[in-house]
């Protein structure tokens, strides 16, 4: 039990910030090109109280966390926060600038898992200091848990910003059919999870950036 708990406190942190500010994220965007909707609904802030959803920010992720520890595995972390609410309509260029908005969460996500890799090696330069493993532990988890975000994001499935960023992309007629997708997104997204098609997709890619990270930063 002590184990689950110190885990789940390792996690925490890394796993509030890296759904909520990836949300923010798309507000900020969204704002930038000229939809204030996301902006009128108090989503433009970088408080994640104002982005938490129970289920997706809270339950699901804390489930995945506590049945990983207690299994002895590595969790492959999902979840999400509540969407921030984006009128593709009040773009000012609303088919090119839906790219930029998609792009931003997964942006947000590659810069949070660069400060994380920051933390680590300033945790590991100071092997004496003793909160370094906690740190060190905290950073850990922040890099897995951005790596594995925005890698599912950019999945070309709508609702996902990887589906929004195709859609961006393709001709006006092939964009309407792809868009008809959306309301299928997620129950196909879940099959991919439970089926582990998901992780065969994710885990080389998330394992690849973490190999890209510890060169980088010599880790």
């Amino acid at each position: 039990m002590q184990e689950l708990i110190t885990t789940l406190t390792i996690w925490a942190l890394p796993v509030l910030f890296a759904i909520t500010l990836h949300e923010a994220a798309h507000g900020y965007a969204a704002r930038h090109f000229g939809d204030v909707t996301a902006e009128q609904a108090g989503r433009i802030s970088l408080n994640p109280l104002r982005h938490i959803d129970p289920v997706g920010t809270v339950l699901v992720p804390g489930l995945i966390v506590a049945v990983s520890t207690l299994a002895g595995g590595s969790p492959m972390l999902f979840g999400w926060a509540k969407p921030v609410p984006v009128n593709f309509g009040r773009l000012r260029n609303p088919k090119a600038d839906m790219l930029w908005v998609a792009v931003a969460g997964p942006l947000a996500n590659l810069v949070m898992a660069l400060g994380w890799a920051l933390l680590f090696r300033l945790a590991v330069a100071s092997p004496d200091n003793m909160y370094a493993l906690p740190m060190a532990k905290m950073a850990d988890a922040g890099i897995q848990i951005n790596a594995v975000l925005m890698f599912l994001n950019l999945v070309p499935l709508p609702p996902l910003d990887g589906g929004r960023i195709v859609v961006s992309l393709l001709p006006a007629r092939q964009a309407y059919k792809f868009a008809q997708i959306e309301p299928y997104g997620f129950p196909i997204l879940l099959l991919l999870l439970f089926t582990g098609i998901l992780g065969d997709i994710l885990g080389p890619l998330v394992a690849l950036f973490r190999f890209a990270i510890a060169i980088v930063f010599g880790l």
